[in-house]
C-alpha cells in the first residue's frame, strides 16, 4: 500500500514538472512571439507602433477574430484607442477607424498604401481586373470602365432596372408562403447585373444556373491559394471556367459588331471605351472585366437591398414619410395590374414611371437610403499593405503591414450627428444637417470607400435602392414569418442569419397614399 502511494505521487510530481515545463514553453514561445513584432518596428522612425495585442505564436487572434465576430474588433477599439495592432490570417494587421485616420488610407493609394487582396482571389478573378491594379494601369481602368456609370448612361439602365423591381415585388406578393429576402435579392441582383449590365440573352433557368455557379466562384475567393482536388480554389477554378465559358460566346458576338455603331450595353461600351484610349482589349480581358463587374455588384447589391426592406420594417413612420412624398411628387399610384393576377413573371405592360431626375427629387427615400447604408454598410471595411512606413494618430505604420480600415466602427463612431449613431434616423442627412455639417462630415459617411479606389458604381447602386423602396412602399405591405427579427452576420457581408423570411402581401389601390401599418 505504501509503496503505491509513492508510485502515485512519482506520478503526479512527474505530471507536475511536465505541466510546468509545458507552461514554461509556452510562455516562452509567447514572449519571443511579442519579441518578434515588437523588433519588426521601423528603427528610422521614433514612433511607437500601435497598442495591442499579435495573440498567440503563430495563430495571433484569428481565432478570437473567427468565434467573436463584429465583438472581437469593438472591444479592442475600447481597449486600445482607434488605431491598434493585431495578427490575423498569418499578417501583422492595423486595424484603422475614424474620419481622420481613414481619410489618410483612402487618400494615400499608390503614394502611402496599395490595395490588398488574397492571392486566390487574383487567381479566379483574374490579373486584367480593376481590383489588382495598381498605379497607371489602374487609372487608366478607371478610365474605360468610368463611362459604365456616367449620367447618360444611368439614365438607360433606369427604366430596366425598374421594370426588373417591379416584376421582383410582384412575384414577392403573389408567393404562397415567406420569401426568404436574402436569397431573393441575390438572385435579383445576378438576373440584373447579367442581363442590364452585361447585355446577356438569358432565360430563367440559364439565368439561375449561371447564378449558381457565379455563388460558388465567390464563396471561394477568399480560400487558401491550393490547388488541389476538392480544394476551395478548385472549385472556384471550376466555377470560373464555366462562368468564362458562356461570356466567351457573347464577347465574341460582340467584337465582331460594327465597330462604328453606337454601344448597346456596357459590355459594348468597355469595348468602345478602351478603342477611344487607343486600346484593343482581348477575349480575356473582356471576361475578366464581366465577371469584376458581377463581383462589384451582386453581394453587396443583395446585402443593402436586404437591410432596406428589414430597416423599412422596423420603422414604420418611415413609410408613411416615402408614401407622403410620392404622393406629393404624384408617384403614389403603382402599377394597375393585380400582383397575383400577374403572376411572379408576367409582364403588366405598364410603362416606367421614374427617371433619374424623378429620382433627384425624392429627398426622403434619398435619406432612407444613405441611412441603410450608414447603419448596415454590406462591407465592414478594406484591405491594404503599408508601400512605406507612416505616421497615424502618433504612431508608425511599418512598411509591408496590412491596414483595415474599417467602415462600420467609423460609422459607429461619427461624432458629427445630432442624433445617436445606433439610432435609425434618416433625416440626419436631410438639407438642413447636412449644411450644419458641411464638408467635415466626408469621411465620417463611406459606405462606398473613398479616394482612388472609391466604388465607380455607387449612383447606380443608390439608384437600384431607391427603385425598390419605391416599389415597395407603393405596392406591398410585409411582415415577419418568424417570432422574432433575426440576428445579423457581418463578416463578410453583413445580411441576416435566416435570410429574413417575411410575408409580403399587395396593397389594395386605395392603400397608396393612406398609409400601412405594418
Amino acid at each position: 500500500m505504501f509503496a503505491w502511494g509513492l508510485s502515485c505521487l512519482s506520478l503526479l510530481g512527474a505530471a507536475g514538472i511536465a505541466l510546468l515545463c509545458a507552461g514554461l514553453l509556452l510562455g516562452l514561445a509567447q514572449h519571443l512571439w511579442t519579441l518578434r513584432w515588437t523588433l519588426s518596428r521601423d528603427p528610422a522612425s521614433a514612433l511607437p507602433l500601435p497598442k495591442g495585442s499579435m495573440g498567440w505564436p503563430f495563430f495571433g487572434e484569428t481565432l478570437h477574430w473567427l468565434v467573436q465576430g463584429s465583438r472581437f474588433h469593438s472591444s479592442r477599439r475600447e481597449r486600445y484607442g482607434t488605431v491598434f495592432k493585431t495578427h490575423l490570417l498569418g499578417r501583422p494587421v492595423i486595424r484603422v477607424s475614424g474620419a481622420e485616420n481613414v481619410r489618410t488610407i483612402l487618400l494615400g493609394e499608390h503614394r502611402l498604401v496599395r490595395s490588398q487582396w488574397p492571392q486566390s482571389a487574383h487567381i479566379l478573378l483574374g490579373s486584367n481586373t480593376l481590383l489588382g491594379a495598381v498605379g497607371e494601369p489602374h487609372r487608366q481602368r478607371r478610365k474605360v470602365l468610368a463611362r459604365l456609370f456616367n449620367r447618360a448612361a444611368l439614365e438607360r439602365y433606369v427604366p430596366r432596372l425598374q421594370g426588373a423591381l417591379r416584376r421582383e415585388v410582384r412575384s414577392w406578393c403573389a408567393a404562397r408562403g415567406p420569401v426568404a429576402v436574402y436569397e431573393a435579392a441575390k438572385a435579383l441582383t445576378f438576373r440584373m447585373a447579367a442581363r442590364i449590365l452585361l447585355g446577356l440573352r438569358l432565360d430563367e433557368a440559364r439565368c439561375a444556373e449561371l447564378a449558381r455557379t457565379f455563388e460558388q466562384l465567390v464563396e471561394n475567393l477568399f480560400s487558401l491559394p491550393l490547388d488541389v482536388p476538392f480544394s476551395g480554389l478548385r472549385k472556384g477554378i471550376r466555377a470560373r471556367d464555366q462562368l468564362h465559358q458562356h461570356l466567351e460566346e457573347a464577347i465574341a458576338e460582340k467584337l465582331h459588331e460594327d465597330k462604328t455603331a453606337e454601344p448597346g450595353d456596357p459590355l459594348d461600351l468597355i469595348i468602345h471605351s478602351a478603342r477611344e484610349l487607343g486600346q484593343e482589349l482581348s477575349v480575356q480581358e473582356l471576361k475578366e472585366s464581366a465577371v469584376e463587374l458581377l463581383f462589384a455588384s451582386f453581394f453587396t447589391t443583395a446585402s443593402a437591398s436586404t437591410s432596406l426592406v428589414l430597416l423599412l420594417l422596423q420603422n414604420p413612420v418611415a413609410i408613411a414619410k416615402i408614401q407622403q412624398e410620392l404622393e406629393t411628387q404624384g408617384l403614389g399610384r403603382a402599377c394597375s395590374c393585380a400582383p397575383a393576377a400577374a403572376g411572379p413573371l408576367l409582364e403588366c405592360g405598364c410603362e416606367p414611371d421614374l427617371t433619374l431626375a424623378a429620382l433627384g427629387r425624392l429627398r426622403y427615400v434619398d435619406c432612407v437610403v444613405k441611412e441603410v447604408l450608414r447603419l448596415l454598410p454590406p462591407v465592414s471595411g478594406g484591405y491594404r499593405t503599408a508601400l512605406r512606413t507612416f505616421e497615424l494618430d502618433g504612431y508608425q505604420i511599418p512598411k509591408g503591414w496590412s491596414v483595415m480600415y474599417s467602415i462600420r466602427d467609423t460609422h459607429e463612431t461619427a461624432a458629427i450627428y445630432s442624433s445617436p449613431p445606433e439610432g435609425f434616423d434618416p433625416e440626419r442627412f436631410g438639407a438642413a444637417r447636412e449644411e450644419e455639417r458641411g464638408t467635415s462630415g466626408r469621411f465620417h459617411y463611406i459606405p462606398f470607400g473613398g479616394g482612388a479606389r472609391s466604388c465607380l458604381g455607387q449612383e447606380l447602386a443608390q439608384a437600384v435602392l431607391q427603385l425598390l423602396a419605391v416599389e415597395l412602399v407603393r405596392t406591398a405591405r410585409w411582415e415577419l414569418a418568424t417570432p422574432t427579427f433575426p440576428a445579423m452576420q457581418t463578416v463578410p457581408i453583413v445580411h441576416p442569419v435566416d435570410g429574413l423570411r417575411l410575408f409580403f402581401h399587395p396593397l389594395a389601390p386605395s392603400a397608396t397614399g393612406n398609409g400601412v401599418h405594418l
